[in-house]
C-alpha cells in the first residue's frame, strides 16, 4: 500500500512533463488530422487493434481472438511491431524463427497459427507491402498494437481500453498511462472495455457506455478475461490448478487478473514477476527452479501464461524434466454480445470495397 502511494506521489511530480508529452502528441495527432502528415490506406482490409494507455488491456488475446474467428473463412495475415526483439525491419516467421528475432507475441501466434501469416515490422506502411509480395493471397491483414500508427489508415479501428483504468479517467505520461490523446477514441469503430467482472450487470454497463459517450458509429462491447486449461510447455498434456501449489511465472504488463484467478483456484501459489516482454535468461531459469524446490509440497507445479512461454521455450530440456504449465488467456464476450461482435468483424472484410 505504501509503495503504491509513495509512486503515485511520485507520478504527480511529474506533472509538468506530462504536459509536455500532451503537447506532442496533440501537434503529431494535428498534423495528420490536417493532412500534414499523409496515412496511407491499402486495397484490402486491414483490421487495426490498439489502445490509448500503456499496459496491458488484452491486445494478444484480442489479435488471437480475431485469428481464430477468421482462419477458415479468409487469407488472413497479421503484422506486429515485434517489440523487444534483437532484430529490426521487416521479417516473415518461419520455421526457424525465435521469440528474439520476431518478439514474445508475434512468436506466440506463429506457434498457435503456424498456417497464418505472422510478420513484424516497426514501419508498417512498409512492411504491408513487403508482406502482400510475400504472401500476395493474403485477403486480411490484422495489425496488433496500431492504433498510434497513423501513418496507417486502417478500414476497422478495435480500441481496447481497460475496465479498471479507462482512458477516461487516465492522465498523460509519465504521470498516467495515457500515451495518445483521450479524443483519440473517436478514431475508433469498435471499442471494447475489457478484463470486467464476469458479472457485469447491466447498470455499470450503461454506466461506462455513457461515459466513453461513443460516437453515433461506434460500437461499445464489454469483455472478461477467461483462462483455459493449462498444459504443459513442452509435452501439451493438461493439468488442473484445484488442490495444487503454483509458483506463478509472469512477465506480461498487468497480472491482476491473472494472480486473482490463480489464487482462487489453487490450494497456494505465489509469484515471481518479472517486466513486461522480460528476456529470461539461464539465470533466471536458474532462481525459479530454486525457488520452486523450497517449495516441499508434493502436488505442485510452475504456472506462467503463453506469452510467457515463447522466452522461456529455449530451455526446453530443462523444461521436460519440470512440471512447468502454460495457461491460456482469451477473451469472453459479456451480456451475449459475441456473436454481434463477430458478424460485424466479417461483415467488414466481405463488404470490403
Amino acid at each position: 500500500m505504501l509503495s503504491g502511494f509513495f509512486l503515485r506521489s511520485f507520478r504527480i511530480l511529474l506533472l509538468p512533463f506530462a504536459l509536455i508529452y500532451w503537447l506532442v502528441v496533440f501537434i503529431r495527432n494535428w498534423m495528420y488530422d490536417k493532412k500534414i502528415f499523409n496515412s496511407v490506406s491499402f486495397a484490402l482490409p486491414v483490421i487495426c487493434i490498439g489502445n490509448l494507455s500503456t499496459g496491458g488491456t488484452g491486445k494478444s488475446p484480442m489479435t488471437e481472438y480475431l485469428l481464430t474467428l477468421l482462419k477458415d473463412h479468409f487469407k488472413v495475415a497479421s503484422l506486429s511491431r515485434g517489440y523487444k526483439r534483437r532484430t529490426t525491419g521487416y521479417a516473415l516467421a518461419n520455421g526457424d524463427s525465435t521469440a528474439l528475432e520476431i518478439g514474445d507475441e508475434p512468436m506466440q501466434f506463429h506457434l498457435k497459427f503456424p498456417r497464418i501469416s505472422i510478420a513484424v515490422g516497426e514501419r508498417r506502411v512498409e512492411a504491408i507491402p513487403q508482406l502482400l509480395h510475400d504472401k500476395p493471397d493474403t485477403q486480411v491483414i490484422i495489425l496488433d498494437d496500431a492504433f498510434q500508427h497513423r501513418a496507417i489508415k486502417a478500414g476497422l479501428n478495435i480500441l481496447l481500453t481497460d475496465h479498471n483504468n479507462l482512458f477516461t479517467r487516465d492522465f498523460y505520461l509519465p504521470t498516467g498511462d495515457l500515451r495518445d490523446l483521450r479524443s483519440g477514441y473517436k478514431r475508433a469503430d469498435i471499442i471494447v472495455v475489457t478484463k470486467c467482472k464476469p458479472d457485469l450487470t447491466m447498470e455499470e454497463k450503461e454506466r461506462i457506455s455513457g461515459e466513453i459517450k461513443p460516437l453515433q458509429h461506434q460500437q461499445v462491447f464489454f469483455t472478461a478475461i477467461e483462462y483455459g486449461t493449462p498444459y504443459h510447455i513442452i509435452t501439451k498434456e493438461n493439468t488442473e490448478l484445484t488442490g495444487k501449489d503454483i509458483l506463478l511465472i509472469s512477465g506480461i504488463a498487468n497480472p491482476a487478473s491473472l494472480k486473482k484467478f490463480v489464487e482462487s483456484n489453487s490450494a497456494y501459489y505465489e509469484a515471481m514477476l518479472f517486466p513486461d516482454h522480460h528476456i529470461f535468461t539461464i539465470d533466471d531459469w536458474h532462481d525459479i527452479k530454486r525457488r520452486f524446490e523450497k517449495n516441499t509440497a508434493k502436488n505442485k507445479i510452475m504456472l506462467s501464461t503463453e506469452k510467457d512461454a515463447v522466452r522461456l521455450i529455449k530451455f526446453k530440456n530443462e523444461l521436460r524434466e519440470n512440471p512447468f504449465y502454460v495457461i491460456p488467456v482469451r477473451h469472453r464476450f459479456l451480456f451475449n454480445e459475441g456473436d454481434h461482435f463477430n458478424s460485424t468483424i466479417i461483415n467488414f472484410i466481405r463488404d470490403f470495397k
